[in-house]
């Protein structure tokens, strides 16, 4: 995206401007939001729609949410949430992010916008096996912190030929004395060590493909068909295959990468480039919505104290004067803010 195009910090309205734009509209960039919007920042986030969060059937380990909350839900409930403060929420895909002065220009799919400050929290994308499958989170799940409970004491597979796969299946008996490991026709790709590793665990390794599903009436996976003509029961499993991180946006800024493709962030959520931050599954760590959450939380703080008026510094001080009451703004009765300016000062 060139300077000359689209909307920059000259061209721009002041409907187009704001203090944060989060891209990402799962649990870390929404809480982001929520934390900038509600500390005084004028807040805009960009959702594609979609995401990790947006397929849960069910909520698990979210404190305070019943599970029968699907992810879907969860998340209308935060943009509400969102825009109760006053905070944008725009169902746009951001196609394009440069760097203008000390600004961000974004170009979307419906339009632009500038932004003091960028939050990256576009996740990844889990790699799926080839179908047949089970559906997912009814019988075929990606998270093994959020999902085992589930399995307790049944017949589980684990779908894969690498590392993480054999590891899982293992880390599965924790769980069931029931584990499968599904190769579907692949070789394996885990280390010698790992072998023999699962020799001594009771992983049964099932080597053919597999070629059929079957159903309960409630839609959850009851047994799995194979290529060899036999059928194994099963109450669900994990696919491991790995993760396609959404990273694109971040190179292109110049943000430095871990080698599994993960932005490289400080404890803040801070990336190599000034001004962007990243969180949630973008990011290295475990991905569990309440991390995210976190994560988003202490994003949005640093943001807040990296763009508040006050307190002044010595210098300023010195060089402006003291602060009478009416250079202090203060925060707009109501939701949202017309400016980053009108920051509350919040709390160290």
């Amino acid at each position: 995206m060139s300077n000359s195009k689209g909307t920059t910090p000259e061209s721009s309205t002041d409907d187009d401007r704001y203090a944060v734009a989060v891209v990402g509209g799962g649990p870390a960039g929404l809480t982001t939001a929520l934390y900038a919007a509600r500390l005084g920042h004028k807040t805009v986030v960009f959702d594609r729609g979609g995401g990790r969060a947006a397929m849960m059937q069910d909520t698990h380990n979210v404190i305070g949410t019943p599970e029968s909350v699907s992810g879907a839900d969860f998340l209308s409930t935060a943009v509400d949430q969102l825009r109760s403060y006053g905070a944008d929420y725009r169902r746009e895909f951001v196609t394009g992010i440069e760097r203008v002065d000390d600004s961000f220009a974004l170009e979307t799919t419906d339009g632009s916008a500038v932004a003091e400050r960028v939050v990256l929290a576009t996740g990844f994308t889990d790699e799926r096996p080839e179908p047949p499958l089970p559906r997912t989170g009814r019988g075929l799940h990606y998270c093994l912190h959020c999902d085992a409970y589930m399995f307790v004491g049944e017949s589980v597979y684990v779908m894969g030929h690498s590392e993480s796969a054999a590891h899982v299946a293992m880390i599965m008996l924790n769980f069931t004395d029931d584990v499968d490991l599904l190769l579907r026709g692949d070789e394996p790709t885990w280390s010698d060590e790992t072998a023999t590793l699962l020799e001594g665990h009771p992983v049964d390794i099932v080597h053919e493909d597999v070629t059929g599903v079957r159903n309960g009436d409630d839609g959850w996976l009851e047994a799995l068909e194979f290529a060899d003509e036999t059928v194994r029961e099963y109450r669900g499993g994990f696919a491991m295959y790995g993760s396609e991180y959404n990273n694109g946006l971040a190179a292109s800024l110049g943000a430095d990468l871990n080698d599994d493709g993960t932005v490289a962030v400080d404890d803040h959520g801070r990336t190599s480039v000034d001004g962007l931050s990243a969180v949630g599954d973008l990011t290295p760590g475990h991905n569990q919505i309440p991390v995210a959450m976190g994560q988003g939380a202490k994003a949005g703080l640093a943001i807040h104290k990296g763009l508040r008026t006050f307190p002044k510094s010595l210098a300023e001080l010195e060089a402006e004067g003291p602060v009478s009451t009416s250079d202090a703004p203060t925060m707009a009765a109501g939701p949202g803010t017309e400016t980053s300016e009108q920051a509350s000062t919040g709390d160290d």
